[in-house]
């Protein structure tokens, strides 16, 4: 479906003083490569090292030093490629893009410009209102810049080159996203996409993922309206938040009669505005041209195919096999496939078992218990095997469901095997009849006013139920509880 062509949605739009605006949204994301060293140079890429601790000669553009590139770079792009569904270019060229800044040495970065190793692609986004395609432009690699530091010395800057030279893939999208919530869909999606492929660790907080975010405003159905570019976004949160208020302050100075200068402005999450960073009508003509140290980067087919065969599973499909193999709504299934280790652990879980009862107990149980302590699924103290086993113990009736929190909570905190606790604490559910019927029978006599109105509304059978849970300490089986009552009473 031709995006551009998408009518626009009542329920995205923004109210303003005249009338309603739609916001147009396109992204360009900059992710780390995943490698151990950088683009064009041999030096590390570890994260957290000593201000300038992993420059090499040519990342701090020390005369003649001759950029070389990294193969293993390469090779990630063109996987990303691939799991964009992209187009991949078997020729692209390195340009110079001249600039001039403190923490770029050269005086230019190394980019591509008209011929990028990845051309056209496409990532489908799950969204409250259903799956929106957004087109992806190009994928092409660059090299980072370095970072200067003010806040180190009262009148000088410094600048630490660490990240001079690192691999970036600059993967852009389609103007194809109407609203923040759908960028933020589309960032985590992205994300998911990229850790999956194992080509960026996606962690925001230490910048290995930043977006910069283009927002225009236009009345359903006009033509794009000039966008800015918000620079840097390095939350989804933040996203969300820039686009709100930047679509904002757009649609009101067009309804006092302004117009919007393109430009480039920068999001700043305490005041909750964007401020100009500097207007594109001044903005470098960055004389592109290609670098004459590095030849046009080529190869065949064959190098593109080996990439191909060995790429894992990813999210779609793994979500669509979810949903097939193991019966799984499309909601759970989107959960358990979010991160890699999530469906692993899932996976591991329901091997030989009832998958649903396992998403279930994963999804509600696990899950909340993880965000509450603020884990993720790999410092889980419960293993796949102990969850499995928990819920074979609910569906060979061993335990209630009730008891299944109680039994979940303790392995949670202490550890053990789940059928062990089990027998050591005495927490099997009662499936003797005798035992139950004499619960049943004690109830009975104590509430003959509630027996008459059980007669009169048998749907009061839920408090009967109740309290012989409650006398059993809930080890009861709840069915044979309501098989012995109905018989009992005559219901």
């Amino acid at each position: 479906m031709n995006m551009h062509a998408r009518p626009a949605d009542p329920k995205k739009l923004i109210k303003g003083a005249t009338g309603d605006w739609e916001v147009v949204i396109g992204m360009e994301i900059h992710a780390q490569v995943t490698s151990n060293s950088k683009l064009f140079s041999g030096a590390s890429t570890e994260f957290g090292g000593d201000p300038n601790s992993h420059v090499s000669l040519v990342d701090a553009a020390m005369p003649g030093m001759l950029p070389v590139i990294n193969e293993e770079c390469v090779k990630q792009a063109v996987r990303t490629g691939l799991g964009l569904k992209a187009q991949i270019n078997n020729r692209s060229v390195f340009d110079r893009k001249n600039y001039f800044y403190p923490d770029l040495p050269q005086g230019y970065q190394i980019s591509q410009f008209k011929h990028p190793i990845v051309g056209e692609g496409v990532v489908l986004v799950d969204t409250a209102d259903g799956q929106i395609e957004v087109g992806i432009e190009r994928l092409h690699l660059e090299q980072d810049a370095g970072k200067s530091i003010h806040d180190l010395h009262p009148n000088q800057s410094l600048v630490d080159l660490n990240r001079s030279g690192v691999a970036l893939m600059e993967i852009v999208s389609k103007p194809d996203l109407r609203s923040s919530e759908e960028a933020k869909a589309y960032v985590t999606k992205l994300r998911t996409i990229l850790r999956y492929l194992g080509t960026c660790d996606g962690d925001m907080e230490k910048g290995s993922l930043r977006a910069d975010v283009n927002v225009s405003v236009r009345k359903p159905g006009d033509d794009f309206g000039t966008r800015c570019e918000i620079k840097n976004v390095n939350s989804i949160r933040f996203i969300g938040q820039a686009i709100e208020v930047e679509a904002r302050r757009q649609i009101g100075i067009i309804e006092d009669g302004g117009t919007i200068d393109q430009e480039t402005r920068l999001f700043d999450p305490g005041r909750g505005e964007t401020r100009s960073m500097r207007s594109k009508e001044e903005a470098h003509d960055y004389r592109y041209f290609p670098d004459p140290d590095l030849l046009p980067l080529e190869f065949d087919d064959a190098f593109v195919e080996a990439l191909k065969v060995h790429l894992p599973e990813l999210p779609d499909e793994k979500k669509a096999r979810f949903v097939a193999s193991y019966g799984l709504s499309a909601y759970d299934a989107d959960v358990l496939v979010a991160e890699k280790d999530t469906a692993d652990y899932y996976e591991a879980a329901a091997k030989g078992r009832d998958a649903k009862a396992v998403a279930n107990f994963t999804i509600n149980e696990l899950f909340g218990r993880l965000n509450k302590e603020g884990k993720d699924i790999a410092s889980s103290p419960v293993s796949a095997d102990q969850i499995g086993t928990i819920v074979d113990l609910i569906a060979d009736g061993t335990i209630s469901g009730k008891i299944a929190k109680d039994l979940f909570e303790i392995v949670f905190t202490e550890g053990g095997d789940p059928r062990a606790v089990v027998e050591a604490r005495g927490m099997k559910q009662v499936t003797d009849t005798g035992a139950i019927e004499a619960a049943v029978d004690a109830i009975i006599a104590a509430n003959p006013d509630k027996v008459q109105q059980v007669l009169a509304k048998p749907t009061m059978l839920g408090w009967f139920v109740g309290q012989v849970m409650k006398s059993t300490g809930g080890k009861a089986n709840p069915q044979a509880v309501n098989d012995l009552l109905k018989a009992k009473l005559g219901i």
